[in-house]
């Protein structure tokens, strides 16, 4: 085991770089959205329909400040001290990257940001920004419209792509794995495409027309990973540049949203626990800016419109989960608001989509996943489950009104692709290929009892054809931060990984969001250690039920789970034989008290406010990583 846990960690250290990599073809650049979004990947040779999720959901606005990570280019490199070693454990890396990369029944593609516009389809193919006619998008029949080497970056790969409504131009926002920064270009469409202007630091953008036939580019300008400045520009003969709004309160984040049918363009002023919505009309983008409802602090809300209603998406009134409400476009304040539809217990509200005659909520409830068809003529409601292996969703920007198409995902199964069709009032299955890994697996749902009693999902991955399971290797993840679901998409070396033998376990903490916004609010602030007695007890039921042992159980857990796990090996490094943290917060008490650093104050409310409350200070001291290392017999390694 010893040899394997070492494996590893060699192999989870040079995964960054190489494995999700691995199946690109060359001369592919490595397309990494941004959270909350998923690469999309697509089999070779059973070819999945084109559908990215390349619009925010509308759900997690509130989630998309920047999370604490570091690029890999701030670390000093490190002398190898034992060569051999090294080399060695880089030999049986490159067995299992090899295998990655050779499995006969599937081969898999990352495939870059694209978007849908009219009769194109405009996505990244190499170092370009290209665009092609959508019957022919997976030939290589498509026209360059901007090389990205211009640009002097490293590896660079597009984002996010925006086309203006009558395709004049088209914005694509570039960035780079290693940096934060990211430029947004826009290219003027003509029989010879240029570039007509790029803006550094952009973090949102969308397009609107105004009364004039004039495509206006709006976004957020971030600095120092804050997001408080939003911009307007026009190009051609009318050319402008203007800041149009900025946010006073450091605490808030500004991000764009677009309605679906492009009647509104939102400006979503949040933070972790309170939000506030502008609308811009979109037929008349240079008129002031109407207030959905002023900020309310703990209320969160969020804004979708059709036939002249809004639809909001909040948790005002009790209790305090998601709900859905509504009111006419031009009374839209709070106390016009209707109750129109309530989630049950439990229930983690993923996504919305608004059709002409449904609105589509997609849900997990109880650790499960479901789609709730809303037929807005006769608030008639049909509830789908969907299949039990199921952990993600990927989401279509899809225009079509008579069908809601969506990817399904887990952490060992590529993407496959269902549609409801709103006429049938069914939901369809992509046909072909059947993934073996269905027969070659297991997902077990399962339950851990916490200290105070409440019980804690888990998701548990294993071979079917595995024997004594208490001697095969564990890998648990833990997230527990921000109301945000643990990661649960697909990547190849995790399916190696259960390949070989190995017993996967993803602990849905309090913290997270997997059960609704109240199992968020139980698991922040002063309640961060039920994450912590959630951790300890998952890793201990799981040994109780037969799943591995101690001394085979490795913990892995990246940015702000790196709290969690870090406190675990101070307080129970007993339960582990190994921990992996990548780009791990776990110094929370002195990044708290530093206001100077850029998300220190926009993180208040997850973590609490050390300089000036003193019950605070002291409650994170009990679990901060940093702040409880201490000499102790037993203490697993460590791979940072």
């Amino acid at each position: 085991m010893q040899q394997k846990t070492k494996l590893f960690l060699r192999a989870l250290k040079y995964s960054i770089p190489h494995l999700g990599k691995c199946m690109q073809k060359q001369h592919l650049n490595h397309c990494n959205l941004a959270d909350p979004y998923y690469n999309r990947i697509k089999l070779k040779k059973y070819r999945l329909t084109k559908c990215l999720q390349n619009k925010p959901k509308i759900s997690e606005l509130a989630r998309n400040i920047p999370s604490r990570s570091f690029s890999s280019k701030d670390l000093l490199p490190i002398k190898q001290e034992n060569e051999k070693s090294l080399s060695e454990d880089m030999d049986a890396f490159e067995k299992v990257r090899t295998k990655l990369e050779t499995q006969p029944q599937e081969e898999y593609e990352i495939i870059n940001a694209e978007v849908k516009h009219g009769g194109f389809v405009y996505y990244q193919e190499g170092c370009c920004l290209v665009r092609s006619k959508d019957e022919e998008a997976d030939n290589d029949n498509y026209e360059v419209l901007f090389n990205l080497e211009e640009l002097k970056l490293d590896q660079p790969f597009i984002d996010c792509i925006r086309v203006a409504p009558d395709e004049k131009y088209v914005a694509a926002k570039i960035r780079t794995d290693d940096s934060e920064a990211s430029t947004c270009i826009v290219i003027k469409l003509s029989d010879q495409p240029v570039m007509e202007a790029s803006f550094p630091n952009v973090s949102s953008f969308e397009w609107v027309k105004d009364e004039e036939d004039e495509d206006v580019l709006f976004y957020t300008f971030q600095r120092n990973l804050r997001c408080h400045d939003v911009y307007r520009a026009t190009f051609g003969e009318n050319r402008r540049n203007e800041r149009f709004y900025t946010e006073k309160d450091p605490s808030y984040f500004v991000f764009l949203y677009l309605t679906k049918d492009s009647r509104f363009l939102t400006i979503n002023i949040m933070n972790k626990i309170t939000s506030e919505v502008w609308l811009i009309d979109g037929q008349s983008p240079w008129d002031p800016p109407v207030l959905i409802q002023k900020r309310i602090y703990g209320v969160l809300y969020y804004i979708e419109h059709r036939d002249d209603e809004l639809y909001i998406l909040t948790n005002v009134g009790e209790p305090t989960e998601f709900k859905l409400m509504r009111t006419a476009a031009d009374t839209p304040a709070i106390m016009n608001w209707d109750l129109f539809f309530t989630m049950k217990r439990n229930t983690k509200v993923v996504d919305l989509d608004m059709f002409k005659d449904h609105c589509v909520l997609f849900l997990k409830h109880s650790n499960l996943l479901y789609v709730n068809v809303i037929g807005l003529a006769d608030d008639s409601v049909r509830s789908l489950k969907l299949p039990p292996w199921a952990c993600g969703f990927i989401m279509d920007t899809n225009s079509d009104p008579k069908n809601c198409p969506f990817q399904l995902c887990s952490p060992i199964r590529p993407p496959k692709y269902y549609t409801y069709k709103f006429a049938e009032g069914k939901l369809f299955e992509e046909t072909g290929h059947e993934d073996p890994i269905t027969k070659t697996s297991r997902v077990l749902r399962l339950e851990a009892k916490s200290k105070d009693g409440k019980l804690v999902p888990m998701t548990v991955f294993h071979k079917t054809d595995s024997e004594d399971l208490q001697k095969k290797p564990l890998l648990v993840h833990v997230y527990g931060a921000y109301g945000m679901d643990l990661k649960m998409n697909f990547r190849p070396e995790r399916r190696v990984l259960v390949d070989d033998g190995w017993i996967l376990a993803y602990c849905h903490v309090r913290g997270g969001g997997e059960l609704g916004l109240q199992w968020h609010a139980d698991g922040r602030l002063t309640k961060k250690l039920n994450g912590l007695a959630d951790l300890e007890a998952c890793i201990e039921a799981l040994h109780g039920q037969g799943f591995s042992q101690p001394s085979l159980t490795t913990l892995s857990a990246f940015s702000a789970g790196g709290v969690l796990a870090g406190a675990l090996c101070n307080s129970s490094p007993e339960l582990l034989r190994a921990v992996t943290l990548e780009a791990p917060f776990v110094d929370v008490l002195n990044t708290m008290l530093d206001k100077t650093m850029p998300l220190t104050v926009e993180e208040i409310e997850e973590w609490g406010n050390p300089s000036c409350d003193e019950k605070e200070k002291n409650y994170i001291k009990r679990y901060c990583p940093y702040q409880n290392i201490k000499p102790q017999p037993i203490r697993p390694p460590v791979l940072f």
